[in-house]
């Protein structure tokens, strides 16, 4: 039930950010970024979220309620997988920064967005968020940011009737933010959706989905290193 809740949670809030304005899009790493050579860079991310089963689609109460039981042995054996994989992400980005000559360091701490102010500005290629305070406290020029938004399963529904069978998730956004006018040097939305390559029905381990999950970790973390090995 409270997965049910929580996507109804995430589904207020993406219809309330998409009233607030147009939606980010991707920004190419900038060459003025990597062409300033000895640039000081944290690589951060922001906490990684609990691994669960999404169930989009799912709007009215009774369909959530129905949803989340119809997916309970799943949930409950999505709740057990790790995301260990993921942290490292942060040393091997780093490392292809320093392979290209910038001056970069992992931020063992994650950065907390909501303790951050709004950036006052709506234009496109801003961050949202005003990153301008963590210059002095973490000694860097720019900030690059994976923020992980969504692991574990998601299932789409039509009120209280799926329309996909569960596929392994892992949604996000990496950025790199100028901490002197909180501009964006890169900017880059992550979704994968990866399907059990056999039957994804077999409780209570589900081994094709979970394969389908661990693959989905490897996919995205290619994806976010991807720009930075060109």
């Amino acid at each position: 039930m409270r997965t049910a809740f929580a996507v109804a949670l995430l589904a207020i809030a993406a219809l309330l950010g998409g009233c607030a304005g147009t939606p980010q899009l991707p920004v190419a790493v900038s060459q003025d970024f990597l062409a300033a050579k000895g640039t000081r860079v944290g690589v951060a991310m922001t906490p990684l979220p609990t691994v669960d089963t999404y169930l989009p689609g799912a709007d009215c109460l009774l369909c959530m309620a129905a949803a989340s039981l119809m997916n309970s042995s799943l949930t409950a054996h999505v709740k057990t997988l790790p995301h260990e994989d993921l942290p490292p992400l942060k040393a091997d980005i780093a490392a292809l920064l320093r392979s290209k000559g910038l001056d970069a360091t992992v931020v063992d701490k994650p950065i907390d967005l909501n303790a951050l102010p709004d950036f006052s500005s709506k234009e496109p290629n801003f961050a949202a968020k005003d990153f301008s305070s963590l210059k002095s406290q973490l000694n860097v020029d720019r900030l690059l940011v994976i923020d992980i938004s969504a692991l574990g399963a998601w299932r789409t529904y039509s009120a209280y009737i799926p329309t996909s069978d569960p596929k392994a998730v892992l949604r996000g956004t990496g950025y790199i933010v100028n901490l002197s006018n909180n501009a964006l040097d890169w900017y880059l939305p992550v979704n994968i959706l990866k399907s059990a390559e056999q039957s994804w029905d077999e409780p209570p381990k589900f081994p094709g989905l979970t394969n389908a999950y661990f693959q989905a970790i490897e996919i995205g973390k290619d994806t976010f290193k991807q720009p930075f090995q060109q």
